[in-house]
């Protein structure tokens, strides 16, 4: 019969009424530890049943130790710490490691980025990213628009989103990153180049992982913000649970809005007068906006005999976004837009030492509909100022093909989709661990266009598509764990088949015939990471794997809303990649710590996918496929450093340097074009307590970013005379922000200056991004109601 095991939860806070923020809580007879939140609050599972010894351990306050008795599920432990004398902090020592500092030294090239300053400002998740150092966050445009992710050189689909284990893309383009708020987020986990197989997908260039707060104390927290080009956003979240049955109910939701008519010019904004020549402007943006809203409710249990979690829940999003131009900025649109939705079933399954002990189990599965609506019917040419172009005798021009980008379309996509992430893990003792994880997707899609006549309709095709991936782990420490070790291997499978029927004329009689490529594809990745600690302050890592990125559905079918024609031939990308860092520190010296990390970096890519390489600018192309571009080597290094004074003054710098290469068929090397290659950001926070009021505090941000100039196209002679045309200038990004805690800790209000100078920013394609902005926002937060 196996031991009953529970949870201790509880609030610790200090003699000034404070929140006991980042306090170590263990029961060492056990090897049980965790750290308190920013709200003071703490949860131990898996804690058998009997008596312990419940200790603390913290620079702010004194060492306590509580002799508590679980005797049930659950065991609520609210107390006080007395604060230390600033004579004893010289002596104390905390050798136990945050989750942050676990996963940063498996030996995976990984940052992890917490979100608690994050939450209480008006900041996006995707903002959060674009400052962690290799990382690029790729905009075309303001809030809503789509995005790409680049880890050290390698972007697009070759970089994996999950939330939760569960890739992003499930969820649709109604559900992104920027619909998260951070305040929603416990973590964010950024593998670069080699992924753990925990993460079961085809992630080629590296994984951003989104961990969100699942705490089980009953809890309310509501924002709210409002700032420049109209730009309104919500979002709540809540628990509630039954102590005595673990019955919980869980619910969040988000609310977006933004007109997105920030200010644009330069060299691709111009309006063609009616004697053909340019006149370029300044003008807002007019065909951009963007709402979107999403909720998450669920039901189920926590902290019960037979499951550590299991709930049952449905996700609903929609959205809305205008559509400003194509992948270029020279020809705007009116009258373009998309629209979706998406409705999801998801059920989500936990159990530790589930019939033995160090045996554990994990199921997340998801089921539903996804649908996307393109309307392009105005057939009218437009210039900057929104007004319809005219010619020399005054009259409105009307578009080559009848509507803003191609022929008139209102294309409705279809989708059903299905995501089941399966994980079984075993400790065999404290230094050997197996790992099984299995990750199955599929869509099925029905494109559909009603502007097509009814025979055409008739005949259209279906797409689908469906992958496997499982993957096989082992993890060892040795050395007293002075050696951490992960060997993984990995297995791909996908099935892709496209129809298209058509008629075609056989002996005399017109004949339906489908036109059906399909392909199948089998292949195995493998890796390993490995972590040695020279000293407690000195870390060396390495990590290599071979890994597989499948052609994704988009890429495959196409898709009219983002721009993107298909590929049913397209090829899989095979990339080998090498990581080698070190990380330093924490080192105390008196009221200063630091701490240092660097990491070099090899991605070696067979067949990369996408957009064909752009020789010169052709406004007459709106829509790009993705294609195999061939071989290419991307390799480089960053480095980030980071200063505390006092725990009050944080300062944060990095950078990272890479070079992303090809051949083209005459053997001649040359830059991929549109990759920015040299990038810097650094970032400052001072605290200052009890202003205005007694334990409130006010929190001053600071964050500088550098952009290195780049070209969109590729320059094809080493004489590159009248080329710089095509060259995006430095950028140089200045955000400022503030926020205040008030002493009861349930309201925060905060504003923030983003852009302070109205520098020109630009991501792909010389889109540019929103200038000077302002937000103000406001936090509402219940705990333990």
């Amino acid at each position: 019969m196996l031991a009953q095991n529970g949870t201790i939860s509880g609030n610790i806070v200090l003699e000034s009424k404070e929140p006991a923020t980042h306090v170590l809580v263990f029961i060492k007879a056990i090897n049980k530890s965790t750290f308190t939140d920013e709200n003071g609050a703490f949860v131990l599972k898996s804690v058998p049943f009997g008596k312990h010894q419940l200790e603390t351990s913290t620079l702010e306050a004194e060492n306590s130790v509580q002799n508590v008795e679980l005797e049930r599920a659950t065991l609520q432990v609210n107390f006080t710490l007395k604060n230390r004398d600033s004579e004893e902090l010289k002596e104390v020592i905390i050798t136990t490691k945050s989750e942050k500092q676990k996963i940063e030294r498996q030996g995976f090239a990984v940052n992890v980025i917490e979100t608690k300053v994050a939450g209480l400002r008006n900041l996006q998740t995707n903002e959060l990213l674009d400052r962690t150092a290799g990382v690029r966050i790729r905009q075309n445009g303001g809030l809503g628009s789509e995005v790409q992710y680049n880890i050290n050189g390698l972007s697009g689909n070759a970089v994996r989103i999950f939330i939760d284990g569960i890739p992003i893309s499930t969820y649709g383009t109604s559900f992104d990153l920027n619909s998260i708020p951070p305040s929603m987020i416990e973590r964010i986990e950024v593998f670069k180049g080699v992924v753990p197989g925990y993460l079961s997908d085809d992630s080629l260039g590296g994984a951003i992982n989104i961990v969100l707060k699942k705490t089980f104390r009953n809890n309310f927290n509501i924002s709210a913000s409002y700032g420049s080009f109209n730009t309104a956003q919500t979002s709540f979240s809540g628990l509630y649970r039954l102590d005595k049955s673990g019955l919980t109910f869980k619910a969040s939701g988000f609310l977006n809005y933004s007109d997105n008519d920030y200010e644009v010019w330069g060299k691709n904004v111009y309006n063609i007068l009616p004697n053909g020549q340019l006149d370029y402007v300044r003008a807002k943006r007019f065909n951009d906006m963007f709402r979107s809203l999403g909720t998450v409710v669920e039901v189920g249990f926590t902290d019960v005999k037979w499951a550590d979690n299991f709930f049952i829940g449905v996700t609903t999003a929609d959205s809305y976004k205008q559509i400003q131009h194509g992948t270029f900025m020279t020809t705007p649109y009116k009258g373009r837009f998309s629209e979706s939705d998406a409705t999801l079933l998801n059920l989500t399954y936990n159990k530790k030492d589930i019939f033995t002990q160090g045996l554990d189990f994990t199921f997340q599965g998801i089921y539903g509909k996804r649908n996307r609506v393109v309307n392009d019917t105005v057939k009218w040419n437009y210039n900057w100022y929104g007004e319809k172009s005219v010619d020399l005798n005054g009259n409105p021009i009307i578009r080559p093909l009848g509507a803003q980008q191609g022929a008139p379309t209102i294309t409705n996509i279809e989708r059903k989709v299905s995501s089941m992430r399966t994980g079984l893990s075993y400790a065999i003792n404290d230094n050997h661990k197996i790992l099984l994880n299995h990750l199955y997707s599929g869509v099925d899609r029905t494109d559909d266009d009603v502007m097509k006549s009814v025979l055409e309709r008739n005949f259209l095709g279906t797409r689908n598509l469906s992958k496997n991936i499982s993957s096989l782990s082992y993890e060892f420490t040795a050395f007293q764990n002075r050696v951490r070790t992960t060997l993984f291997g990995k297995y791909y499978q996908q099935n892709i088949e496209r129809m298209n029927p058509t008629v075609q004329v056989i002996n005399g009689v017109s004949t339906r015939v489908e036109d059906v490529v399909s392909s199948k594809v089998n292949d195995n990745g493998y890796g390993m990471a490995i972590s040695y600690t020279v000293i407690p302050q000195v870390i060396i890592l390495a990590s290599a794997e071979k890994s597989i990125r499948l052609p994704n559905e988009n890429e495959v079918f196409g898709d009219v809303g983002d721009n993107i024609s298909e590929n049913p031939n397209i090829r899989p990308e095979i990339s080998k990649n090498y990581n080698l860092g070190a990380k330093l520190g924490n080192f105390n010296f008196k009221n200063h710590q630091f701490s240092f990390a660097v990491n070099g970096f090899i991605r070696n890519v067979t067949d990369r996918i996408g957009t064909p390489v752009q020789t010169s600018l052709n406004s007459n192309v709106q829509t790009l496929p993705f294609v195999n571009q061939g071989n290419t080597k991307s390799k480089g290094f960053d480095v980030e450093f980071n200063y505390n004074f006092k725990r009050n003054l944080n300062f944060i710098v990095n950078v990272s340097k890479f070079d992303l290469t090809t051949k083209d068929s005459y053997g001649i090397k040359y830059d991929i074009p549109n990759e920015p290659f040299f990038t810097t950001n650094a970032s400052l926070q001072y605290g200052l307590k009890n202003v205005l009021n007694q334990n409130s505090q006010l929190n001053l941000y600071y964050h500088f970013m550098f952009v290195d100039t780049f070209s969109y196209i590729r320059k094809l002679y080493s004489n590159t005379s009248g080329t710089d045309f095509f060259d995006i200038p430095q950028q140089y990004l200045h955000d400022f922000g503030m926020s205040y805690v008030f002493p009861s800790k349930k309201y925060i209000i905060s504003f923030d200056a983003k852009n302070i100078f109205n520098n020109q920013v630009f991501d792909n394609m010389a889109v540019q991004k929103p200038g000077r902005a302002f937000y103000l926002k406001f936090n509402y937060v219940i705990n333990n109601f």
